[in-house]
C-alpha cells in the first residue's frame, strides 16, 4: 500500500525562511510502529532550534524534518502492535518529523486522545505538561508548599500552575498585566515582573501567610533566578528550565535539554497517561493561542520565536 503525505522540512540553517513544505512518502509502519493522520502538530521552542544554526550545525543533516508532538488518527499498524487498532484517535510524543499530513510513529510514544479533548489542545499537551511534571518532581512540590512560578502565562509555565495547585501548592505567578486575570482563574497570585520584582512576590507572599519555598523558572532571565535564590533558602528546590549558563554557579537543578540538565526522561514518561486524562476531563486547561495550516509554518515559527505566545501555537495539516 502506497501513502502520499507533504512534510515541512528545513533545507538551510537560519530563520524560518529556510522552511519548505515538500512531498514524502512517510512509509509503512514496522514492527511496533502505527501510521498516523496528522490531526495537529504543536510548534515548540526546540523545534526552530534544531535548524536555527551555530556551532554543531552539520549541513550533512540537511534536509532537517521537524516536529515532536502530534496527535492523529492510526491508519495502518505494523507488526506486533498490541494495543491501537485503526481508527484509534491518539496522542504521540515523542516523534520524529511530526509536521506532516502522515507519520508513521512508534506504538510505544502514543497515548489514547480522549474524545473530549481537542485535536490541538491534545497535540499542544505532553512536551509543556511532561516538563511541568519534571519540574514539580525534582522539586518535591507538595501541599505545604508556596511556589514561585516565573513565566507564569507560557504554556510550561501555566501547566506549573495548575499541577501545583492539583498538588495542594499555593502558587506565586509572574506574568504580563493582561494575563493575570487567567492566572487569578486558575488559582494563582499573580504578580508583575520587571523591577520591584522580589519586594511584590514577598508581598503576596505575605499576604499568602506563608514564605516561597519553591521555585521554578520557565524564563531563564537573571531577574528570575536571582529573585529565587533571594527567596528559597533550599537551592535544591529551585529548578529552571532555561536558565542553564548560570544554574551550576547558583547550585539549582537544570532540568530538560540544555547543558548539564537532567533530561528526566522517565518522569516525563511516566506523566504522558495521567495528562491526557487529566486534559480530557477538563481538570488540566491546555491554552491554544494560534493555530496555522501546514503551509504557514514559517509563520508559526516567527510567532513562537518572539516568545510572546501566551500559549501553544499549532499547526493542522
Amino acid at each position: 500500500m502506497s501513502h502520499t503525505s507533504t512534510a515541512v522540512v528545513a533545507i538551510s540553517y537560519g530563520g524560518p525562511d529556510s522552511l519548505r513544505v515538500i512531498d514524502v512518502d512517510p512509509g509503512e509502519p514496522g514492527p511496533g510502529e502505527v501510521l498516523l493522520d496528522v490531526r495537529a502538530a504543536a510548534v515548540n521552542p526546540i523545534d526552530w532550534k534544531m535548524y536555527a544554526g551555530g556551532p554543531g550545525a552539520d549541513p550533512q543533516r540537511l534536509p532537517l524534518r521537524l516536529g515532536i508532538e502530534v496527535a492523529g488518527v492510526v491508519t495502518a499498524v505494523g507488526p506486533n502492535v498490541r494495543w491501537l487498532a485503526v481508527g484509534d484517535e491518539v496522542v504521540a510524543w515523542p516523534v520524529r518529523g511530526g509536521y506532516a499530513r502522515r507519520l508513521v510513529v512508534p506504538e510505544q510514544a502514543t497515548v489514547r486522545k480522549p474524545a473530549e479533548l481537542g485535536w490541538p489542545q491534545a497535540a499542544g499537551l505532553l512536551v509543556a505538561g511532561t516538563t511541568a511534571v519534571h519540574t514539580l518532581t525534582a522539586t518535591r512540590t507538595g501541599p505545604q508548599d508556596v511556589v514561585l512560578v516565573h513565566g507564569g502565562s507560557g504554556s510550561v509555565g501555566r501547566m506549573v500552575v495548575q499541577l501545583a495547585e492539583l498538588r495542594g501548592a499555593r502558587v506565586i505567578a509572574t506574568a504580563s498585566p493582561d494575563t493575570h486575570d487567567d492566572l487569578r482563574t486558575l488559582g494563582a497570585v499573580p504578580v508583575a515582573y520587571g523591577e520591584g520584582l522580589l519586594e511584590r512576590v514577598e508581598a503576596a507572599a505575605s499576604e499568602l501567610g506563608a514564605p516561597v519555598t519553591v521555585a521554578i523558572d520557565t524564563v531563564g532571565s537573571d531577574e528570575a533566578l536571582d529573585t529565587s535564590v533571594a527567596l528559597v533558602t533550599d537551592r535544591s528546590r529551585i529548578a529552571t528550565i532555561a536558565g542553564f549558563r548560570r544554574a551550576g554557579e547558583l547550585g539549582i537543578q537544570a532540568l530538560g535539554g540544555g547543558p548539564g540538565a537532567d533530561p528526566g526522561t522517565a518522569v516525563r514518561d511516566a506523566a504522558r497517561a495521567q495528562l491526557v486524562e487529566l486534559a480530557g476531563d477538563g481538570t488540566l486547561d491546555v491554552h491554544v493561542a494560534r493555530t496555522y495550516p501546514l503551509e504557514d509554518v514559517a509563520q508559526a515559527h516567527a510567532d513562537s520565536r518572539t516568545g510572546h505566545a501566551r500559549g501553544k501555537l499549532v499547526l493542522l495539516p
